[in-house]
């Protein structure tokens, strides 16, 4: 059996907890299919705007989603590529419908 490694066991745990939310989660699973702002993204989901702020602010602190700025709108995507091979592993097919959940 070949021995599994991780290069940087501390990114990669920091990445992981950064996704123990539920909210957390499904936000970046819905950013696994493209850029979205803030109104798409509370649409999609069902979670209202300041918590999806608050964990979108998480998300960016940690590294796992990036911004772009259009007129007064913010874009947020995954910011790696490594980010979206872990995260692909995690979330429904692409076409699937994205779950809801609870408003923390």
């Amino acid at each position: 059996m070949e021995e599994l490694s991780i290069a940087d066991p501390k990114k990669a745990s920091k990445f992981l907890k950064s996704l123990a939310n539920d909210n957390r989660l499904v936000i970046v699973c819905a950013l696994a299919n493209g850029e979205r702002n803030v109104s798409q993204l509370e649409e999609l989901l069902g979670i209202r705007q300041p918590t999806l702020s608050q964990q979108l602010a998480r998300l960016r602190s940690d590294g796992i989603v990036s911004t772009r700025r259009e007129s007064k709108q913010i874009f947020y995507s995954l910011a790696s590529k490594e980010a979206e091979r872990v995260i692909s592993l995690l979330c429904l097919p692409r076409k699937a419908k994205i779950p809801q959940t609870e408003d923390a």
